[in-house]
């Protein structure tokens, strides 16, 4: 329990009802809330798993069961994503290094199920709550589906707060916005007009009957087993977030890197320290915000590093850590992360103005966490599936599926909104669903007087939010999709 946070200037870590469990036949105890890899991670184990071919050892990377790295038997069921499994008492876990160790169990489904609704939207966070409030008020019935165990996504991890105007909830902290949102959602719900299912993943999209819907299978997890649900909706909304940036150097893959969404998980959702010294690599807004983030919790950060020239996020942000006595070196990168079965260093180099490490500059550091906030890549795998057109937008952080400006794509009937349409702010990811879920509505015959001054406010809204220096990428980006769509259609 050492790594628990104990003392936190705005969320109150309370002690919380303890709770057994066995990771490999050791009785250990994790909290209330916790998810399997958080109670690991507080009780010092940071080897989750090993790699297939060489057996190197993974930890804990994204937090948000995007990636490979926290992959456990758990009742000896394997390949359980444990970063967002939630712990439950006695539960097994264990590790599970060798293909020959998986034993021999059905892991077939338990059921299959059928759900027929209007509009199904994949994700609850900023993007896809905002588009489910909006479609429901325009009347339609819409199914919520996400893969965690509590709504809001990236805002439940958010202690700042929010810049731009009241629209934007400016001055508010993030998880005080995802706490709105639940009770929001809390109303819907009652009014049964907004359904959701947690702790479930959507896994395929299929053509519905002759085009007249579109089909989708959700895997369902309870007590760790599976219910296989059939989803016939006439339109569908994809609000799948983004996925964490990796760049190379040796070591990037021991146990204690980490993407910086991760580290805030660990912290801000569960209580529990990263590391005791923290190397953070990039001096974007995340980067600056996280590591302030660190310091509220009572870790060290000993430096942030950015390749770029220049600090790329708001300079409130890297003032309130230079205050704090946390130097930041621009044209400086991370050459090599080192350590036994975990991270014990890291060496820093600087870079010329081409870009290239300069001989001689290279400096050791001792710490054991590397937080990597350098970027984040729309998640779009599924979207692929439906056959959308898509594009490949440096500015938008990847490939994004080409949309209009009510967020529909080349498909009929699919939508996109948040980071899964290029990557923004939380602020324009609530607006766009917006949009998102009042375009579905209205192509679906959900009809209403104000629906176009509605949507002009919207517009307007994203506008101010994308004027200035900081929201050039994502106007570019945004105009790049738009002269896209002019050629097609000319």
């Amino acid at each position: 329990m050492l790594l628990r946070i104990k003392k936190h200037p705005i969320i109150d870590f309370k002690d919380l009802e303890k709770i057994p469990f066995y990771f490999n036949s050791k009785k250990l105890y994790g909290t209330k809330g916790d998810s399997i890899a958080s109670a690991l991670h507080a009780a010092g184990v940071k080897k989750l798993t090993a790699s297939l071919k060489y057996d190197r050892p993974r930890g804990f990377f994204c937090g948000i069961g995007k990636c490979s790295s926290c992959l456990m038997k758990v009742n000896g069921i394997p390949n359980v994503r444990t970063c967002i499994a939630p712990l439950k008492n006695g539960v097994r876990v264990d590790t599970q290094e060798k293909l020959a160790d998986w034993p021999d169990i059905d892991f077939k489904s338990k059921s299959k199920e059928t759900v027929n609704i209007d509009i199904l939207i994949i994700g609850a966070g900023p993007a896809g709550l905002c588009a489910g409030f909006e479609a429901a008020l325009q009347g339609s019935n819409v199914l919520l589906v996400d893969e965690n165990q509590i709504i809001g996504g990236q805002l439940v991890k958010q202690t700042h707060k929010f810049f731009g105007s009241k629209q934007e909830k400016a001055g508010t902290r993030g998880i005080q916005i995802a706490k709105d949102f639940e009770n929001d959602l809390k109303q819907f719900e009652k009014n049964d007009k907004i359904k959701v299912m947690m702790d479930s993943t959507v896994i395929g999209y299929y053509e519905g009957d002759k085009g007249k819907h579109h089909k989708f299978a959700v895997i369902k997890r309870e007590d760790y087993e599976n219910t296989l649900y059939e989803v016939n909706c006439r339109a569908v909304i994809f609000a799948c977030g983004a996925m964490e940036n990796m760049i190379l150097f040796p070591g990037n893959d021991l146990p204690g890197v980490y993407g910086a969404g991760a580290v805030q998980t660990l912290m801000n959702v569960f209580g529990v320290k990263p590391g005791n010294k923290i190397l953070m690599v990039g001096a974007g807004n995340v980067g600056l915000i996280v590591s302030y983030q660190l310091l509220q919790a009572g870790i060290d950060v000993d430096r942030v590093i950015e390749a770029m020239p220049q600090i790329g996020g708001y300079h409130v942000h890297a003032a309130k850590l230079r205050r704090c006595g946390v130097p930041i070196s621009t044209s400086h990168s991370i050459k090599e992360v080192y350590g036994n079965g975990k991270v014990e260093g890291a060496i820093v180099v600087k870079l010329d103005s081409n870009w290239h490490p300069i001989k001689g500059s290279e400096e050791k550091i001792d710490c054991d966490t590397i937080c990597l906030a350098v970027g984040l890549t729309p998640s779009t795998r599924l979207l692929y599936q439906t056959g959308a057109e898509m594009a490949f937008l440096p500015e938008a952080g990847g490939y994004v599926a080409l949309h209009d400006k009510s967020m529909h794509t080349s498909i009929k009937g699919i939508y996109v909104a948040g980071d899964s349409s290029g990557i923004e702010e939380a602020s324009t990811a609530m607006i766009e669903g917006r949009i998102a879920g009042l375009s579905a509505a209205i192509f679906l015959g959900y009809k209403k007087k104000n629906d176009v001054l509605k949507k002009k406010q919207y517009d307007d809204e994203l506008d101010r939010l994308r004027a200035g220096p900081f929201g050039e990428k994502s106007r570019t980006g945004k105009n790049k999709i738009s002269m896209i769509l002019e050629k097609r259609n000319v």
